[in-house]
């Protein structure tokens, strides 16, 4: 061993020994990481830019600018994404996913849905048609938009597709 440390900490690393302050310092270093690697794009907790990255990649497509409305990626085709993510930390973790909006002005062609296990591992992936979107998701006033959650009738429709190799496509990112 050449004395530093490994790339990949053990899961369940005990950071009991170190303050509240440390454990944040820590959390501050590793959004930086990643924002320097390109991961991450905004401030924001990592699940949705690790999610846009990592589909982005996985699947050939262009990332847009964050100021970009209604969609995250393009492929070569011009096809629009709108990609959402959850981060699944038990079994019954709620699968609602972010406000789509302007859902009736067809803003995206295709909603990308990552389901992350607690370690940020691709737990699920899912293409789903906008007009399948529409069909299962609630307008809901109070939010300005539509909920939907990724479970049950919209992944069993025909027309969603589970993107499996996205889903073997993080196992090792480096």
């Amino acid at each position: 061993m050449d004395g530093h440390e490994p790339d990949h900490p053990p899961a369940g690393d005990d950071l009991s020994h170190l303050s509240d302050r440390d454990i944040f310092a820590l959390w501050v270093a590793a959004m930086e990481a990643l924002r320097r690697r390109g991961i991450l794009r905004s401030d924001n907790t990592p699940t949705g830019d690790y999610a846009e990255w990592l589909v982005a990649r996985s699947l050939g497509l262009t990332l847009e600018n964050n100021s970009t409305s209604g969609y995250d990626a393009t492929n070569p085709d011009g096809t629009r994404y709108q990609i959402k993510a959850r981060r699944l930390v038990t079994p019954t973790t709620s699968r609602h996913l972010s406000v789509l909006r302007n859902l009736d002005d067809d803003p995206f062609d295709h909603l990308i849905v990552v389901l992350f296990g607690p370690g940020f591992e691709v737990h699920e992936c899912w293409q789903i048609p906008i007009e399948v979107v529409r069909a299962h998701a609630v307008d809901r006033e109070h939010v300005n938009g539509h909920i939907l959650h990724a479970r049950g009738a919209i992944l069993a429709d025909d027309m969603s597709t589970r993107i499996r190799s996205l889903e073997s496509a993080n196992q090792d990112v480096d």
